[in-house]
């Protein structure tokens, strides 16, 4: 069986290796960026099963890739999990794009549901 692939976009490197070892763990593939930079053309290149993407604050960087996401042909079919510490992120979020969003600190467990929801 092949293993579903998972992007994880988070600038905090320390979250970011966490995050890639659990899902490594949970026996998804996993691409990890540090950074917005490049997102789209990764994403398109990669084609990933499922996008897990922080946004600490309403940013017009992390909305922007959320939106572009969910408005190209390509790459409208993946679904966008957000992670948020800003309550009002996630709210907005949820409303403009996002398939998803699970609250800062995250319960583990919730963020793996939220991705296997999505898959299935």
């Amino acid at each position: 069986m092949k293993k579903k692939k998972i992007m994880v976009i988070e600038r905090d490197e320390a979250i970011l290796d966490i995050v890639s070892t659990i899902l490594t763990e949970e026996g998804y593939e996993v691409k990890a960026l540090p950074t917005f930079k490049f997102a789209i053309e990764e994403i398109e290149l990669y084609r990933p099963d499922a996008i897990v993407l922080d946004i600490v604050e309403p940013s017009p960087a992390g909305t922007e890739i959320c939106q572009t996401v969910k408005q190209n042909v390509k790459t409208k079919h993946i679904p966008v999990i957000v992670f948020s510490t800003h309550p009002k992120v996630m709210q907005t979020i949820k409303q403009l794009c996002a398939d998803k969003t699970v609250p800062k600190p995250f319960d583990i467990d919730a963020l793996i549901n939220a991705i296997e929801m999505q898959l299935n």
